[in-house]
């Protein structure tokens, strides 16, 4: 059985935001690089699989434990026995900022003074967060890339 037959959607259902994508791929390459649309096309197809076999070999995990909810200790455990171990402490890192801006967002979406934040306080600190995980994906050894407004990346 197919890992996605088990929610009963086919692997042609999964998917991931083509946009969001297409940003993540353009912001981890040097600005005069350009990507081709069916490169861009393969490599979402590859963060698919990846997702589609963690995903799986976490519910094993979560099986062979007798439980019914795959918890983050799962992920870690399939990354290990998947040979992914060297990015667990990256998993962590993001884990751990997810737990932060979750509880945030179960206050009400407020900043830590209680004003929501405005449109452009928003962009700003998803950008920031943008920036931090390019540092985290780079080895903390390049500064992160200003967006473009060019929103083409075929060559």
């Amino acid at each position: 059985m197919e890992p996605m037959d088990i929610v009963g959607k086919s692997k042609e259902d999964a998917s991931l935001p083509k946009a969001t994508m297409t940003k993540i791929i353009k912001e981890m390459l040097p600005p005069d690089v350009r990507v081709a649309r069916d490169a861009q096309d393969l490599l979402i197809e590859c963060c698919v699989e990846f997702i589609n076999l963690v995903s799986s070999e976490s519910n094993e995990v979560c099986s062979r434990e007798e439980k019914r909810t795959i918890a983050p200790e799962h992920v870690v455990k399939a990354l290990q026995i998947l040979g992914f171990g060297e990015y667990i402490e990256e998993v962590y890192a993001a884990y751990e900022q997810h737990k932060i801006e979750t509880t945030d967002s179960l206050k009400g979406g407020k900043s830590s003074n209680g004003a929501v934040m405005t449109e452009e306080e928003a962009v700003a600190e998803q950008q920031r967060m943008f920036a931090e995980a390019r540092a985290r994906m780079n080895g903390g050894s390049t500064a992160p890339k200003q967006p473009e407004t060019d929103g083409s990346l075929e060559s």
